[in-house]
């Protein structure tokens, strides 16, 4: 996940410093970029939210205020970044958080910003 390189390694470089190596920084990124909407920022925290832990595309559209493919264009963003997982049941898709993908993405701000 990380990268360390030390003082004789590298030019000017004061001790060791950690930094994300390119898939990381690739992953990072797209869920970062995924999150910078705030319809899908909402979407996330209103599957989060629910007690079974997912949620029906048709139960989304409402709080949001927008249409099911709209909606849906914003979810399939979040699959594809690794925050969300869709199941199919009939013609409904449930949306769910994937386990430890928040965890991960804070672990990877914290290794941007040197805070542990």
């Amino acid at each position: 996940m990380t990268t360390t390189v030390n003082a004789t390694d590298a030019c000017c470089t004061p001790g060791a410093a950690s930094f994300l190596d390119d898939a990381n920084a690739q992953r990072a990124a797209a869920q970062f970029k995924a999150l910078a909407d705030p319809t899908r920022l909402k979407l996330l925290s209103i599957v989060a939210a629910q007690e079974s832990a997912e949620a029906c595309v048709c139960d989304l559209t409402e709080p949001v205020g927008l249409s099911q493919p709209t909606v849906s264009h914003h979810l399939k963003i979040l699959v594809e970044a690794g925050l969300l997982t869709r199941s199919k049941r009939g013609v409904w898709s449930y949306y769910a958080l994937v386990p430890g993908s928040a965890d991960a993405l804070a672990t990877s701000l914290r290794t941007v910003l040197r805070e542990g």
